[in-house]
């Protein structure tokens, strides 16, 4: 073992015999120094693996103290996602999976709120050892993750440029709505009118899917509308009903069900994010989907090993009965 390793696995297992406890500080660097005899970037690498590890903190001026006794985690992984959406919860699943019982891995929701986005980038910085963050697409939150090394940070699920030295897996949202659109538009004539419910605020929907429905209507001649939110008793025969919130489909879908309404029939729908009940509630639903699972499975490699990604995953169309 190295000087460093032999001073990590003495403080590991100092921790799990209780001679530190959660709140206890660490001797200072430069008693370290001066009493163990090692370089002093012997003993900040030592201490720097301990904060990456999730059992120490540094505070500014104070020094580094136990913030807790899990001794098995090799990394303690903050994850950082909108909500526990079906398909975020794919995402999460998988890179549980992938990572495996030595790395631990806690999720936060941000909610697409700024605020909250600050709040938690403030509690969590410098705790972890590697951040996977789905972010904000807003200017406004790029100097809060700028303070996060690129080393230790991956953005997923939504691209925001923080520069070339940090790695992202990304979707790619206004081309490939628009181009999926045009894919569809011999099922789409089929109805008199489109529909999409679209609220950024609520259910985090891309501007790019509204830009992309926006020009599709006028480039093609498609009568359709833009609605916030769905009224429940106000669906419409012979409509194409677009929906990117899960919550609004599954009203949506109880609403067809009791009015007796056939899917790809009297009306139609499309939705955005596969996942399991789509493909086989009411005979499925055509979905325009990246794959959560081969994101997270990136980003777990990308955890493990640190090679820098940056990569846009494809958006796929995926045909069901419901058009």
């Amino acid at each position: 073992m190295s000087k460093h390793e032999i001073l990590v696995q003495s403080v590991v297992d100092a921790i799990g015999d209780n001679e530190f406890q959660v709140g206890d500080k660490l001797p200072s660097i430069n008693i370290m120094v001066r009493d163990v005899g090692y370089a002093r970037k012997t003993i900040v690498k030592a201490y720097e693996e301990l904060k990456d590890r999730g059992l120490v903190e540094s505070k500014n001026k104070q020094g580094y103290f136990v913030i807790s006794q899990e001794t098995g985690v090799v990394l303690r992984v903050a994850l950082l996602l909108f909500a526990f959406q079906s398909f975020q919860e794919d995402f999460y699943n998988t890179l549980r999976e992938e990572l495996g019982k030595k790395f631990q891995v806690d999720v936060f929701f941000h909610h697409n709120n700024i605020s909250i986005f600050e709040t938690m980038i403030t509690n969590i910085k410098g705790k972890y050892g590697m951040y996977v963050i789905a972010p904000i697409q807003d200017d406004a939150v790029k100097p809060m993750l700028q303070t996060i090394a690129p080393n230790k940070l991956i953005l997923v699920d939504r691209y925001l440029d923080l520069g070339p030295e940090y790695s992202f897996i990304a979707q790619e949202f206004e081309n490939a709505t628009y181009s999926t659109l045009v894919k569809l538009l011999p099922d789409i004539k089929k109805y008199k009118s489109m529909v999409l419910f679209f609220n950024s605020k609520t259910d985090y929907s891309p501007i790019g899917i509204r830009r992309a429905y926006e020009r599709f209507l006028k480039d093609h001649g498609i009568k359709g509308s833009i609605e916030e939110n769905y009224i429940s008793g106000t669906i419409k025969k012979d409509t194409l009903y677009f929906i990117k919130n899960d919550s609004i489909l599954w009203t949506f879908l109880k609403d067809c069900n009791q009015g007796h309404c056939v899917l790809g029939k009297d009306l139609g729908i499309l939705s955005y994010d596969d996942n399991v009940l789509k493909e086989i509630i009411m005979g499925g639903i055509t979905t325009i989907s990246t794959n959560f699972k081969e994101m997270a499975k990136i980003a777990a490699k990308y955890v493990m090993d640190g090679n820098e990604i940056r990569t846009i995953i494809p958006t796929n169309l995926i045909s069901r009965s419901s058009l």
